[in-house]
């Protein structure tokens, strides 16, 4: 069955709109948070996640940073990669694995540790292959089906090099780290460092403008066809001095192991306070969007405290910032392991009637994770299916040229569809105060007998699905051509709208 899903997060199908505004839909909190908690000694603190559902078994996999510091006996061990299971995404369990011991413990949850060097090893961003074979004809390597991005410092090359890192797995249990790391060199310094001269490499191997930092998430982009990696980008200061504030990079790769030069894609802007900062930015694609959870750090609070805004794209380059306030997962308004950082990630969990987010928190700033009074673990929130964002009536709308004030009334004017093969339409909306209509126009903009407003049977309900339909006409009495949709909202908000056919 062919289908076309048009979400109502930005106008990219929408004509024209009146009498409407868009608003985000942020995400409830699971209340039996945190699903994980530091229970472990190598469990200070928990904070980068990544999450993967077996579509056939339904299977839980989980992989999350636990932060220590020097409480590890062993450099390598500051700062870790633990894995968890679960049969329905609630309930975790810490499988005991005999792959790395931790000061005087044998058996741990522990999948990948650093290299000992300079800097903890930092984040885990794992992403599985979904491809069944490549364009040669040969399928991917299955020893390397999953495979993981991070940050660490290295000796690819005989000296100390901070950079990108990458591992791979058969199981995500069993990883084994590429043999030449770092792939990528990354910036490493203090605020207002003198951007180097082009003669300076050798002197100055750590100073690297236009490079990436130290968190990076991955997805794979099917519109490319490629793996990317977002994360942070250092932007230069008012006075031309490095580390000054994080931006939004990108690089890409056809086999996580050669990638592209980074590049930056998104800043803070003229509209974020001057304290204001990207932390880590991951980014995932559904339904022909790319959305990101871009974590929004803001340094003027202790520790500099993060909440997540929502972002938009419609080819992973070019940015929508359109939900600014209120963010999209804020931080709890009450003590708790996630009142004080959210560190979100690239692979939510996309389930039959609703979206999966997992998360790591703090009860405090980003730097504070050796804070031994802080605490910290891994929550989980949902949005039901496909309302990340969406459209509804102005409460009020009084104008000169009206002859009255309109009250959450308005209406949404799509481009023309081809509905040729289209047997339903299936609206996404919680009508339950008020009604959606919904008429088709031609490609004139004129009005189509027997699918008019008033033909319209009312959706009134709150449904994540129901079919359009009107009293006495149906799709399939129209000749096959393109047409323009209309929906007449009142006092209901839409979200989606699929266009669904043999």
């Amino acid at each position: 069955m062919s289908e076309r899903a048009l979400l109502f997060a930005d106008d990219h199908h929408v004509l024209y709109r009146a009498g409407t505004r868009r608003i985000v839909h942020s995400p409830t909190k699971h209340p039996a948070n945190p699903l994980i908690a530091p229970t472990e000694p190598w469990e200070v603190a928990l904070a980068w996640t990544s999450v993967y559902r077996d579509p056939q078994s339904g299977r839980y996999q989980l992989w999350y940073q636990a932060y220590t510091g020097d409480r590890a006996r062993e450099r390598s061990h500051r700062c870790v990669v633990c894995y968890a299971e679960s049969d329905d995404g609630i309930y975790f369990e810490k499988p005991a694995l005999d792959l790395f011991s931790f000061n005087d413990i044998a058996r741990t949850n522990i999948v990948l540790v650093g290299s000992g060097g300079y800097s903890p090893r930092y984040a885990n961003s794992v992403v599985v292959d979904p491809r069944v074979s490549q364009d040669d004809g040969v399928a991917p390597d299955p020893s390397r089906r999953y495979k993981m991005a991070y940050f660490d410092f290295e000796k690819g090359d005989g000296r100390e090099q901070p950079g990108l890192c990458t591992a791979f797995s058969p199981d995500g249990i069993h990883w084994t780290k590429h043999p030449e790391l770092p792939l990528l060199p990354a910036a490493y310094g203090a605020w207002g460092e003198t951007v180097p001269y082009v003669d300076e490499g050798e002197d100055r191997p750590w100073t690297l403008p236009l490079s990436m930092s130290d968190g990076v998430d991955a997805l794979w982009d099917p519109q490319r066809a490629v793996f990317a990696l977002y994360g942070k980008m250092w932007i230069d200061g008012p006075d031309g001095g490095m580390f000054w504030k994080h931006a939004m990079g990108r690089t890409q790769s056809r086999d996580f192991v050669a990638w592209s030069s980074p590049e930056i894609v998104c800043t803070p802007d003229d509209n974020d306070l001057p304290h204001v900062e990207f932390h880590t930015t991951p980014v995932f694609y559904y339904k022909g969007v790319y959305w990101c959870l871009n974590q929004i750090l803001d340094r003027a609070e202790g520790g500099g405290v993060i909440d997540v805004e929502l972002m938009l794209s419609r080819d992973g380059i070019g940015w929508e910032r359109p939900f600014r306030a209120p963010f999209f997962l804020a931080r709890s308004s009450v003590p708790s392991f996630d009142s004080g950082s959210i560190f979100t990630n690239s692979t939510p969990v996309i389930l039959d009637d609703e979206i999966r987010f997992y998360y790591g928190a703090y009860s405090q700033g980003a730097t504070g994770a050796d804070d031994r009074t802080h605490i910290s673990g891994i929550g989980m929130a949902s949005v039901p299916l496909d309302r990340l964002a969406g459209i509804m009536p102005l409460e009020r709308l009084e104008l000169p040229t009206q002859s009255g004030a309109l009250e959450s009334v308005g209406q949404i004017t799509l481009k023309a569809q081809d509905l040729a093969g289209c047997e339903r339409l299936l609206l996404n909306t919680d009508a339950a105060k008020g009604a959606v209509r919904v008429e088709l126009l031609d490609r004139t903009g004129r009005r189509v007998r027997g699918f008019s407003r008033e033909d319209s049977v009312p959706v009134c309900e709150n449904v994540l699905e129901q079919s359009v339909s009107w009293r006495e006409k149906s799709l399939a009495d129209l000749p096959a051509e393109e047409y323009i949709l209309r929906l007449h909202l009142e006092r209901a908000i839409v979200y989606a709208l699929r266009l669904v056919g043999a």
